[in-house]
Protein backbone atom coordinates (compact mmCIF):
# COMPACT_ATOMS: atom_id res chain seq x y z
CA UNK A 1 0.00 0.00 0.00
CA UNK A 2 3.17 2.32 0.78
CA UNK A 3 5.34 2.19 -1.54
CA UNK A 4 6.74 5.12 -1.20
CA UNK A 5 9.95 6.00 1.22
CA UNK A 6 9.18 8.48 4.12
CA UNK A 7 11.24 11.51 3.86
CA UNK A 8 10.76 15.00 5.16
CA UNK A 9 7.84 17.53 4.04
CA UNK A 10 9.24 20.44 5.06
CA UNK A 11 8.01 23.62 2.75
CA UNK A 12 6.58 27.06 4.04
CA UNK A 13 3.56 25.43 5.55
CA UNK A 14 5.97 23.82 8.04
CA UNK A 15 7.85 26.50 8.27
CA UNK A 16 5.11 28.84 9.11
CA UNK A 17 3.61 26.36 11.82
CA UNK A 18 7.46 26.43 13.96
CA UNK A 19 6.55 29.77 14.15
CA UNK A 20 3.21 29.08 15.76
CA UNK A 21 4.74 26.55 18.07
CA UNK A 22 6.87 28.96 19.12
CA UNK A 23 4.13 31.60 19.60
CA UNK A 24 2.17 29.05 21.25
CA UNK A 25 4.79 28.40 23.66
CA UNK A 26 6.01 31.65 24.32
CA UNK A 27 1.77 32.53 25.09
CA UNK A 28 1.77 29.85 28.01
CA UNK A 29 5.10 30.63 29.60
CA UNK A 30 4.29 34.50 29.59
CA UNK A 31 0.79 34.56 31.34
CA UNK A 32 2.00 31.53 33.75
CA UNK A 33 4.95 34.13 34.89
CA UNK A 34 2.45 37.10 34.62
CA UNK A 35 -0.01 35.79 36.95
CA UNK A 36 2.78 34.86 39.49
CA UNK A 37 3.99 38.49 39.35
CA UNK A 38 0.77 40.43 39.34
CA UNK A 39 -1.26 37.66 41.32
CA UNK A 40 -4.21 37.23 39.05
CA UNK A 41 -7.74 36.75 40.90
CA UNK A 42 -10.99 37.59 39.39
CA UNK A 43 -14.23 36.29 38.37
CA UNK A 44 -15.22 36.45 34.85
CA UNK A 45 -18.40 34.25 34.98
CA UNK A 46 -19.97 33.83 38.21
CA UNK A 47 -19.63 29.74 38.85
CA UNK A 48 -18.27 29.03 35.93
CA UNK A 49 -15.17 30.89 35.00
CA UNK A 50 -12.38 32.62 37.59
CA UNK A 51 -8.99 33.30 37.19
CA UNK A 52 -6.87 32.46 40.21
CA UNK A 53 -3.13 32.53 40.67
CA UNK A 54 -0.91 30.03 42.87
CA UNK A 55 -2.26 27.00 41.82
CA UNK A 56 -0.16 24.45 41.16
CA UNK A 57 -0.92 21.03 39.58
CA UNK A 58 1.26 17.84 40.13
CA UNK A 59 -0.75 16.16 37.82
CA UNK A 60 -2.27 16.92 33.75
CA UNK A 61 -5.11 19.23 32.00
CA UNK A 62 -7.08 20.40 34.21
CA UNK A 63 -5.98 18.90 37.69
CA UNK A 64 -6.47 15.30 36.60
CA UNK A 65 -3.85 12.80 38.34
CA UNK A 66 -2.85 15.31 40.87
CA UNK A 67 -2.20 12.34 43.35
CA UNK A 68 0.72 11.02 43.96
CA UNK A 69 3.56 12.95 42.07
CA UNK A 70 6.00 11.46 43.41
CA UNK A 71 5.22 8.56 41.05
CA UNK A 72 3.11 10.96 38.36
CA UNK A 73 5.33 13.21 37.79
CA UNK A 74 8.35 11.11 36.58
CA UNK A 75 6.01 8.91 34.72
CA UNK A 76 3.92 12.16 32.66
CA UNK A 77 7.18 13.41 31.97
CA UNK A 78 8.30 10.24 30.63
CA UNK A 79 5.03 9.97 28.41
CA UNK A 80 5.43 13.64 27.49
CA UNK A 81 9.04 12.90 25.94
CA UNK A 82 7.49 9.81 24.13
CA UNK A 83 4.70 11.75 22.98
CA UNK A 84 6.35 14.22 21.95
CA UNK A 85 8.66 12.34 19.64
CA UNK A 86 6.10 11.31 17.85
CA UNK A 87 4.22 14.08 17.05
CA UNK A 88 7.66 16.00 15.97
CA UNK A 89 7.85 12.57 13.76
CA UNK A 90 5.11 13.26 12.42
CA UNK A 91 4.93 17.26 11.92
CA UNK A 92 8.18 16.03 10.08
CA UNK A 93 7.10 13.60 7.56
CA UNK A 94 3.36 14.86 7.18
CA UNK A 95 2.72 15.89 3.63
CA UNK A 96 1.43 19.57 3.90
CA UNK A 97 -1.26 18.87 1.98
CA UNK A 98 -2.68 17.74 5.58
CA UNK A 99 -3.28 21.29 6.79
CA UNK A 100 -5.39 20.87 9.62
CA UNK A 101 -3.81 18.10 10.95
CA UNK A 102 -0.85 19.15 10.98
CA UNK A 103 -2.37 22.24 12.71
CA UNK A 104 -3.45 20.14 15.38
CA UNK A 105 0.07 18.40 16.12
CA UNK A 106 1.17 21.85 16.20
CA UNK A 107 -0.77 22.35 18.69
CA UNK A 108 -0.25 19.66 20.45
CA UNK A 109 3.71 20.19 20.24
CA UNK A 110 3.53 23.58 21.67
CA UNK A 111 0.84 22.51 24.35
CA UNK A 112 2.72 19.63 25.50
CA UNK A 113 6.26 21.56 25.70
CA UNK A 114 4.85 24.76 27.61
CA UNK A 115 3.39 22.17 30.34
CA UNK A 116 7.16 20.21 30.09
CA UNK A 117 8.78 23.21 30.98
CA UNK A 118 6.65 23.52 34.08
CA UNK A 119 7.72 19.56 35.35
CA UNK A 120 10.56 19.75 34.31
CA UNK A 121 11.31 23.28 36.25
CA UNK A 122 9.24 22.66 39.43
CA UNK A 123 7.86 19.38 39.15
CA UNK A 124 4.27 21.00 38.75
CA UNK A 125 2.29 22.69 36.40
CA UNK A 126 1.49 26.57 36.78
CA UNK A 127 -2.59 26.71 36.40
CA UNK A 128 -4.34 30.11 36.77
CA UNK A 129 -7.94 29.27 34.43
CA UNK A 130 -10.78 27.42 36.56
CA UNK A 131 -13.89 26.07 34.95
CA UNK A 132 -16.61 24.71 36.91
CA UNK A 133 -17.23 21.64 35.47
CA UNK A 134 -19.23 18.56 37.30
CA UNK A 135 -19.98 20.38 39.99
CA UNK A 136 -16.48 21.00 40.79
CA UNK A 137 -13.51 23.54 39.55
CA UNK A 138 -10.93 22.74 37.16
CA UNK A 139 -7.72 24.40 36.66
CA UNK A 140 -5.95 24.53 33.85
CA UNK A 141 -3.72 26.89 31.54
CA UNK A 142 -3.20 28.31 27.67
CA UNK A 143 -0.70 24.83 27.66
CA UNK A 144 -3.83 22.96 28.48
CA UNK A 145 -6.38 24.36 25.96
CA UNK A 146 -3.25 23.97 23.34
CA UNK A 147 -3.87 20.66 23.88
CA UNK A 148 -7.58 19.84 24.26
CA UNK A 149 -7.87 22.31 20.60
CA UNK A 150 -5.36 20.22 19.11
CA UNK A 151 -6.87 16.94 19.86
CA UNK A 152 -10.51 18.12 18.76
CA UNK A 153 -8.68 19.11 15.77
CA UNK A 154 -6.76 15.97 14.93
CA UNK A 155 -10.32 13.91 15.57
CA UNK A 156 -12.17 16.02 13.45
CA UNK A 157 -9.94 15.86 10.74
CA UNK A 158 -9.33 11.96 11.21
CA UNK A 159 -12.84 10.95 10.91
CA UNK A 160 -14.47 13.20 8.53
CA UNK A 161 -11.92 15.46 6.63
CA UNK A 162 -8.65 13.91 6.32
CA UNK A 163 -7.66 11.35 2.84
CA UNK A 164 -7.93 8.41 5.32
CA UNK A 165 -11.25 9.82 7.17
CA UNK A 166 -13.88 7.60 8.37
CA UNK A 167 -16.67 9.00 7.26
CA UNK A 168 -15.03 11.84 4.61
CA UNK A 169 -17.15 15.14 4.08
CA UNK A 170 -15.18 17.08 1.58
CA UNK A 171 -14.64 16.28 -1.99
CA UNK A 172 -11.20 15.89 -1.34
CA UNK A 173 -11.17 13.37 0.97
CA UNK A 174 -14.09 11.59 -1.14
CA UNK A 175 -11.88 11.62 -4.39
CA UNK A 176 -8.98 10.59 -2.82
CA UNK A 177 -10.29 7.34 -1.39
CA UNK A 178 -12.10 6.69 -4.57
CA UNK A 179 -8.59 7.27 -6.36
CA UNK A 180 -7.00 5.20 -3.61
CA UNK A 181 -10.13 2.56 -3.60
CA UNK A 182 -9.23 2.53 -7.93
CA UNK A 183 -5.28 2.18 -7.37
CA UNK A 184 -6.39 -0.64 -5.24
CA UNK A 185 -8.85 -2.36 -7.70
CA UNK A 186 -6.19 -2.16 -10.59
CA UNK A 187 -3.41 -3.58 -8.09
CA UNK A 188 -5.84 -6.34 -7.33
CA UNK A 189 -6.74 -7.25 -10.80
CA UNK A 190 -3.15 -7.25 -12.16
CA UNK A 191 -2.38 -9.70 -9.07
CA UNK A 192 -5.15 -12.02 -10.04
CA UNK A 193 -3.97 -11.79 -14.06
CA UNK A 194 -0.25 -13.04 -12.51
CA UNK A 195 -2.20 -15.65 -10.71
CA UNK A 196 -3.95 -16.86 -13.99
CA UNK A 197 -0.85 -16.43 -16.06
CA UNK A 198 0.51 -18.74 -13.55
CA UNK A 199 -2.04 -21.38 -13.43
CA UNK A 200 -2.13 -21.30 -17.15
CA UNK A 201 1.38 -22.55 -17.29
CA UNK A 202 1.39 -24.98 -14.85
CA UNK A 203 -1.62 -26.33 -16.55
CA UNK A 204 0.56 -26.10 -19.88
CA UNK A 205 3.22 -28.15 -17.62
CA UNK A 206 1.37 -30.87 -16.44
CA UNK A 207 -0.29 -31.24 -20.31
CA UNK A 208 3.13 -31.36 -21.52
CA UNK A 209 4.30 -33.85 -18.93
CA UNK A 210 1.45 -36.02 -19.33
CA UNK A 211 1.96 -36.31 -23.21
CA UNK A 212 5.15 -37.26 -23.01
CA UNK A 213 4.29 -39.78 -20.21
CA UNK A 214 1.65 -41.04 -22.73
CA UNK A 215 4.33 -41.11 -25.78
CA UNK A 216 6.60 -43.05 -23.40
CA UNK A 217 3.98 -45.56 -22.59
CA UNK A 218 2.93 -46.19 -26.39
CA UNK A 219 6.43 -46.09 -27.38
CA UNK A 220 7.32 -48.50 -24.40
CA UNK A 221 4.10 -50.72 -25.94
CA UNK A 222 5.06 -50.87 -29.12
CA UNK A 223 8.07 -52.00 -28.15
CA UNK A 224 6.71 -54.89 -26.06
CA UNK A 225 4.54 -55.94 -28.96
CA UNK A 226 7.66 -55.94 -31.72
CA UNK A 227 9.63 -57.92 -28.72
CA UNK A 228 7.09 -60.70 -28.53
CA UNK A 229 6.73 -61.04 -32.63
Amino acid sequence: MFKKKLKPQFGKLSIILLGVIAVLIAADLLTKYLEEQFVWNAVIIPSFIVIKSGVHNPGCAFSFLDENPEIGQPILITLTFLLLAVLIFAFIFMPNRHVVLKVAISLLIGGAVGNLVDRLAFSYVRDWFGLWMFGSIAFCNLADFWIVIGAILAVLDLMFLNDWAVFPLTKRAKAAQQARKEEEEKERAKSNNVSADIENNVQVDVNIEITNENVQVITNTDDQENNNE
